[in-house]
């Protein structure tokens, strides 16, 4: 394994030129893209409809296509779940990526191409890889196996061929990876794309109990369940004593600080390195560059164009857009992209905030659909997770999973965030905690301090501590245990809060 991992490093180590490429050049990379993949689509039914052939620059390109949500490209997506191709882009579709749905539906099925698979998601992972070599060149990671906890995958039953498939992103990556990397990956396929999740944690937990493992990949959330129960099994205290030459952790799909206390108790070791990745259905964004900064690279070579809408024109039934070069430090922008699967002027849902302009690097904020904004204080949750970690950090707590949204003005009483949060260790003193949630969210949102001021329009926030494995019961009553499925953060209703609350008052 040594040799496989001088190997591997050496290799990894070379792309870091083609990166600083796109860093260096990031416009015309961007420009260039769009023109090639509007060329490359202009043959197929999407491409014919909005007359892609006489599209020549980015501005007729905003002018004469729309901007789409999953429900407006949905006739498009059902027909290619039949079978039919040459649709949205011109090769054939035969992975679907399924994520958490929308109104309308309780799954989103999003296309995958050959070229998505390839040119951006394991491009994504060999970036990636290339990177984390270059920051840690003493790095052993290919010397052991890469525990991977991923979602599952079937046959696309709407597909009367037989010839598709749909699951998680991640299950779709694993079911395709080169040689190469499933050489390097634990568990075994069987159990990695297993569908019962409860079944799923407890097999992984035992098949890789005596693994060298040397890197985990996963979505925070669901990692801390399996590596609970790995020390459960094993009557560890640490997952050191499990897996001594465990080096990394590779995250995403939601924020790691809130959880950052947790990991370090799991993982007692000052030289364990976290790396956060923004990595979706829709496409692989991002990548953490630095070893001292949390932001990521905006990946500029991935078969994406990127568009943002600034915050003033999110509620717009066609918002206008803005450009790579318009782009300003620090202000809050929905995602628009374009990509080599189909998805053109897609709209995901997404918040980010850039911290550098050269290069170009941001920080995800949050989602368009996920905030509460009751009283006019537009709480975000960047501003949430930041808070709850201070929290924690002040009072010696650990959080495992929270939610919160508005209890509304009543005869009588004002109105206030209402807040449930499960703790794996609790805060020493509970009105500290909520002292210092309320007084580091009027340090960071001055909305939510102007409500704040006096009790004019809200109080202090109403926390509700609840017992461990809430979330998980909660979260497999709703149909939505592992993969890449997320306790919602924010709502601006209390849809969230009051099934919750209903649950723990059944139980």
């Amino acid at each position: 394994m040594e040799i496989l991992n001088s190997i591997l490093t050496w290799v990894m180590k070379k792309r870091i030129h083609d990166i600083e490429l796109f860093m260096k050049y990031p416009h015309e990379v961007q420009e260039e893209l769009l023109m090639s993949l509007i060329s490359r689509a202009s043959k197929t039914e999407y491409g014919k409809k909005y007359e892609f052939d006489s599209i020549a620059t980015r501005e007729q390109f905003r002018q004469r296509v729309p901007i789409v949500t999953y429900e407006d490209i949905f006739p498009y997506v059902e027909k290619l779940m039949r079978g039919e191709q040459n649709l949205l882009w011109p090769t054939e579709i035969r992975w679907f990526a399924k994520s958490s749905g929308t109104t309308n539906a309780r799954s989103k099925f999003i296309p995958v191409s050959n070229e998505a698979l390839e040119d951006c998601h394991y491009k994504g992972g060999k970036d990636l890889l290339s990177i984390y070599v270059n920051n840690y060149p003493d790095t052993k990671m290919f010397t052991g196996k890469n525990l991977v906890i991923g979602g599952s995958q079937q046959v696309n039953q709407f597909d009367k061929n037989a010839k598709s498939y749909y699951g998680d992103v991640s299950a779709v990556l694993i079911k395709n990876l080169p040689f190469w990397a499933q050489m390097v990956r634990t568990p075994s396929l069987d159990i990695a794309l297993m569908e019962e999740w409860e079944e799923k944690i407890e097999k992984m937990a035992h098949y890789t109990l005596d693994e060298n493992v040397t890197s985990i990949s996963g979505v925070p959330t669901w990692t801390i369940v399996l590596l609970e129960r790995i020390l459960e099994i094993k009557g560890a205290s640490s997952i050191l004593e499990v897996w001594p030459n465990l080096e990394t952790f590779i995250h995403g799909a939601v924020a790691f600080t809130p959880y950052e206390k947790l990991f370090n108790s799991l993982i007692p070791s000052p030289n364990m390195r976290y790396m956060e990745t923004y990595n979706a259905s829709e496409g692989f964004f991002g990548i953490q560059d630095r070893t001292d900064s949390k932001e990521m690279l905006l990946m500029l070579d991935y078969g994406i164009y990127y568009e943002f809408i600034p915050k003033e024109e999110w509620d717009s039934e066609q918002p206008k857009t803005i450009s790579l070069d318009e782009v300003e430090l620090g202000k809050n922008y929905a995602i628009i992209i374009t990509t080599n699967s189909g998805l053109w002027r897609y709209k995901i849902g997404d918040t980010i905030r850039f911290t550098s302009l050269d290069p170009f690097r941001i920080k995800i904020s949050g989602r368009t659909k996920h905030f509460i904004n009751a009283f006019g204080e537009e709480l975000i949750i960047e501003n949430a997770e930041e808070a709850i970690a201070e929290a924690c950090e002040q009072t010696d707590a650990e959080m495992e999973n929270f939610t919160a949204g508005p209890r509304y003005l009543e005869a009588g009483t004002r109105g206030c965030h209402e807040w449930i949060i499960e703790f794996n260790k609790q805060p020493k003193d509970l009105d500290q905690f909520k002292r210092i949630l309320d007084a580091k969210l009027r340090e960071i949102n001055s909305d939510y301090d102007a409500k704040r001021h006096k009790d004019i329009a809200l109080v202090a926030p109403l926390v509700h501590l609840v017992a461990k494995g809430t979330f998980y019961h909660w979260m497999k009553k709703r149909g939505k245990l592992g993969g890449q499925n997320k306790v919602p953060r924010l709502s601006n209703n209390r849809e969230y809060l009051d099934d919750l609350l209903e649950m723990i008052v059944a139980r």
